[in-house]
């Protein structure tokens, strides 16, 4: 996958390339950055990994510019990805979470830094990942004497 997203990195700079080409190339940046950035808007590296296909007017600015793809073209591409694999079971991005969650506490990340990671504010949010890590991991469990 480390490949796949190199080339995803890749495509993306030759996009923003012919978007400059073409008198477009920008990307929102949250307000105060790009008063102190004036050109990171145009940088390369601050464009979305994921953009969209076409260019749009931004609502705000009525400025042309490449926004990144919708929450419902992910889930759409997905669920096709899905149903292309056969796979007979509900799969969301919200499983993908749940599952890297789930792997940071079998490879023994601390729950603070898992909260940190999801952005959750609540330590409680976090722990419901240990209940199905305490699950997989019963037969691992041994007491300091077995050591």
């Amino acid at each position: 996958m480390k490949e796949e997203l190199k080339v995803q990195v890749e495509k993306v700079k030759e996009l923003h390339k012919k978007d400059l080409e073409d008198g477009f190339g920008s990307v929102f940046i949250p307000y105060a950055l790009e008063r102190k950035f004036k050109n990171a808007k145009y940088e390369t590296k601050w464009q979305y990994v994921f953009p969209m296909n076409k260019i749009s007017k931004d609502p705000i600015t009525g400025e042309q510019r490449r926004h990144h793809i919708l929450d419902v073209t992910l889930s759409r591409n997905i669920k096709n990805a899905v149903n292309k694999c056969n796979i007979d079971k509900r799969v969301t991005s919200h499983i993908f979470r749940r599952s890297y969650a789930t792997h940071l506490l079998q490879n023994g990340t601390d729950i603070r830094s898992i909260q940190e990671l999801l952005g959750h504010k609540s330590i409680e949010t976090t722990m419901i990942y240990t209940h199905v890590v305490k699950e997989l991991n019963k037969n691992e469990i041994r007491s300091p004497l077995d050591f």
